[in-house]
């Protein structure tokens, strides 16, 4: 037989158990942490790119063909050909026969054509042969230039004009028609010459002897 004292002791040290679980379970705040992604993304974006390095053309290289580009060259060897870049600097060892178009040139060796650019700078030891169409220029002693100096507010706009114009020019042309040759003179037929001679007379006859 179970005593009535057993089961209630036992009632109450169940519910004593049970007490802490009705009540509400303590909650922890989430800490916020800052988004690692946004913040590479924003300096990325913001850090300027860095400005690639100069095409360098060495001495024993030789080019024959137009060249362009939109950052910076330098140019030690021989080019036979049209140059187009943002900075130009030509060395004292190179060569260049075509004509040079840039923002900014510095002519250390010799150029052989047309130099077109808003700032044109020529060393002492430069030697070109050609016009010079620029803003600004700067020649310093020692330098050798055969040419015609002009200046103009924009002397790269310039190039698209005369390009235009030679290739006009270089167009070949149709041919003159030949000549047709002239029509021949038709001939007239020449009346019979008369004779401007008069006739001769006849000679009288004689008469018979015994009339």
């Amino acid at each position: 037989m179970f005593s009535k004292s057993r089961i209630n002791e036992s009632t109450g040290r169940s519910d004593n158990a049970r007490a802490p679980e009705a009540g509400p379970a303590p909650t922890s705040t989430p800490v916020p942490r800052p988004s690692m992604e946004m913040g590479s993304n924003a300096g990325s974006s913001s850090a300027p790119k860095p400005k690639p390095a100069a095409s360098v053309l060495s001495a024993d290289l030789q080019i024959s063909g137009n060249m362009r580009t939109s950052g910076d060259v330098v140019i030690e060897g021989v080019v036979d050909g049209d140059i187009r870049a943002h900075l130009l600097t030509v060395g004292e060892s190179a060569t260049i026969r075509g004509e040079i178009v840039a923002d900014d040139i510095v002519i250390n060796g010799r150029v052989i054509g047309r130099v077109r650019g808003l700032k044109v700078r020529l060393t002492s030891t430069a030697r070109v042969e050609g016009d010079i169409i620029h803003k600004t220029i700067a020649i310093e002693s020692g330098a050798h230039f055969e040419g015609s100096v002009q200046r103009q507010d924009d002397p790269l706009a310039a190039g698209s004009q005369s390009s235009a114009s030679s290739a006009q020019s270089a167009a070949p042309r149709p041919a003159a028609p030949a000549p047709q040759p002239a029509a021949a003179p038709q001939s007239r037929p020449q009346a019979p010459a008369e004779s401007s001679r008069p006739a001769a007379p006849k000679a009288p006859m004689d008469a018979k002897p015994g009339q």
